[in-house]
C-alpha cells in the first residue's frame, strides 16, 4: 500500500505517519510533496526517526512534484495551508480590527482561508485524480468541509475527515462511564458545526443523565465553553466550535483581553520546534512530542479566556488526528463497514439541507467509500444557524471558484458573525487586498 501526503511539512505529519504504520496495515511507502523543500526536510527526518523506533517496513520517500507523490497511491492525504501561518496570523488580527472574534476556520478568517486554499485544492484534486483515479483522498485541510465540497466538483473519491466529532463521542461517553466503542453517536451538522443529538448503550438513550448533573456536563470539554442550564434547555451536546456563534462576544472580548490570537501562540510554539530540532536532530522526536503535549494543553484556552478543565483525563481510544486518519484507510482497506464521522455529500442525509452540499454526519466506511447514516429532520432550536452556515459555505465555495469581488462580498455577508454588507465588504478589502 502507498499513502501519499499533499502538505507533507506540516506539522502534523509525523503524526500521522507514525499512526499508520504502528498498525496493522500493509504500507510499504509514504510519499511526502510540499511546496517547501527545506521544511519538508526536517519534518520527514522527524517521521523517519519515529518510525526507526517501530518494526514497520514503510519507507518514506519526499518527492518533487504532485504527480510523482500520488501516482500508483492507494491513499492521498491533503492538509495544506496556502500563505502560511503568517497569512493565518494576519486574517486573525484583520478579523479582530473589525470586532469579530479572529479564529482560523470561523467567520472571516475562515472565510479568507476558505478563498485561499479552495483554489489550489482544486487543482490537486484534478492532479490526483489523472495520476491516481482509484486513489482515495482524505482531506484534512481546512475549513474541511468547504474545501472538501469544492474537490468534489472534480473527483467523487474526496472525503473530509476531522477529529472534533469523535472527540466529542468519547468525552461524553466517558462523562457516562461507557465504553465509547460500545456506543451508537447519532450526530449531524456542518464540519465545526455540529451537535451530539444522542448517545446509545445497549440500545438505550443515554444523554438524559447529563441534563441535571452539571459536574459530569463540565467533564465533557477540555475548557469551560457551555453552561450547563444551557446545554440542559438546549438538550444537545455541540462541538467546541459552535462556541464561537454561542458566544461571539464573549470569544472576541477573550482574544483581545489576551492581546494575541492562536496563530501567533502556533506560531511561536512551531518556531521554537524547528529550533530545537535544528540544535539537536538527535531528540527530534522528544522535542516533537513536547510540542504536540504544548500544542494540545493550550487548546480553545485563549478563545475562551478559561483554563483547562480540572477533570481526570482520559486516554483516546478513537480520537485524534492519527487515530481518525488510521480508522478510515483502515476502514476502506478492509471493507469493514466501521461507522466514522466525516464530511461526505449530503444525498437528503439532513433533510434540511440540499442533497448535494457537503455535511458532517456518521457514515458506513467500507471499501465503497463513506456512505452517509439517514439523519433526518434537525431539531428546530439548531436548524436556522446550520441553514444560515450552510448558506455561506455555497457561496463561499462558489466565489472561490469562480472568483469576483461582488460574490466574495455576499458570500461573507451570509457568514451568521458579520453583522452587514458594509463590513462584509470592508472585510473583504481588508483580508484579499489583491483583489
Amino acid at each position: 500500500m502507498k499513502i501519499a501526503v499533499i502538505g507533507g511539512a506540516g506539522v502534523r505529519t509525523p503524526l500521522l505517519v507514525s499512526g499508520l504504520t504502528a498498525s496493522d496495515l500493509p504500507i510499504d511507502e509514504i510519499a511526502l510533496y510540499d511546496i517547501d523543500a527545506d521544511r519538508l526536510t526536517v519534518i520527514a527526518d522527524i517521521a523517519a526517526r519515529m518510525l526507526e523506533r517501530s518494526e514497520t517496513r514503510a519507507r518514506i520517500t519526499r518527492s518533487q512534484s504532485v504527480r510523482d507523490c500520488v501516482a500508483s497511491a492507494d491513499f492521498v492525504f491533503t492538509s495544506i495551508r496556502a500563505g502560511g501561518t503568517g497569512r493565518r496570523i494576519a486574517d486573525e488580527a484583520t478579523t479582530q480590527r473589525h470586532g469579530i472574534v479572529g479564529q482560523e476556520t470561523v467567520g472571516p478568517a475562515g472565510f479568507a482561508m476558505a478563498m485561499r486554499n479552495i483554489p489550489p485544492m482544486v487543482g490537486y484534486a484534478r492532479e490526483i485524480a489523472a495520476a491516481s483515479p482509484h486513489a482515495w483522498i482524505i482531506n484534512f485541510t481546512n475549513p474541511v468541509g468547504m474545501v472538501t465540497e469544492a474537490m468534489r466538483t472534480v473527483t467523487d473519491r474526496a472525503i473530509g475527515i476531522c477529529d472534533t466529532p469523535a472527540e466529542l463521542f468519547e468525552s461524553t461517553a466517558h462523562a457516562l462511564d461507557l465504553d465509547p466503542r460500545d456506543c451508537y453517536f447519532d450526530y449531524f451538522g456542518l464540519n465545526h458545526l455540529g451537535w451530539l443529538r444522542e448517545l446509545y448503550a445497549r440500545g438505550e438513550p443515554q444523554l438524559h443523565r447529563l441534563w441535571n448533573d452539571a459536574d459530569r456536563l463540565q467533564t465533557i470539554y477540555k475548557v469551560p465553553l457551555f453552561d450547563a442550564a444551557a446545554l440542559r434547555q438546549l438538550q444537545l451536546l455541540p462541538t467546541e466550535y459552535v462556541y464561537y456563534y454561542d458566544q461571539p462576544a464573549r470569544a472576541f472580548e477573550s482574544v483581545r483581553r489576551a492581546a494575541r490570537t492562536r496563530g501567533q501562540v502556533i506560531d511561536a510554539l512551531t518556531t521554537a520546534l524547528f529550533e530545537s530540532v535544528r540544535r539537536s536532530a538527535v531528540d527530534s522526536v522528544e522535542h516533537y512530542r513536547a510540542y504536540l503535549a504544548a500544542r494540545s494543553a493550550g487548546y480553545m484556552t485563549l478563545e475562551s479566556g478559561s483554563p483547562p478543565a480540572a477533570h481526570a483525563p482520559w486516554q483516546p481510544q478513537m480520537s485524534g488526528y492519527d487515530k481518525i486518519a488510521l480508522a478510515v484507510v483502515r476502514a476502506i482497506h478492509a471493507n469493514a463497514n466501521d461507522i466514522i464521522p466525516l464530511s461526505v455529500v449530503n444525498r437528503s442525509t439532513i433533510a434540511d439541507l440540499g442533497d448535494s452540499d457537503v455535511v458532517e454526519v456518521p457514515c458506513v466506511v467500507n471499501g465503497n467509500g463513506a456512505r452517509p447514516l439517514h439523519v433526518g429532520t434537525v431539531p428546530e432550536r439548531v436548524r436556522i444557524l446550520l441553514q444560515q452556515v450552510k448558506e455561506y459555505e455555497r457561496r463561499t465555495v462558489a466565489a472561490a471558484l469562480a472568483p469576483s469581488v461582488d460574490a466574495a462580498r455576499a458570500a461573507l455577508a451570509a457568514n451568521p458573525l458579520v453583522p452587514n454588507r458594509a463590513v462584509a465588504a470592508a472585510l473583504v478589502d481588508d483580508l484579499l487586498p489583491l483583489w
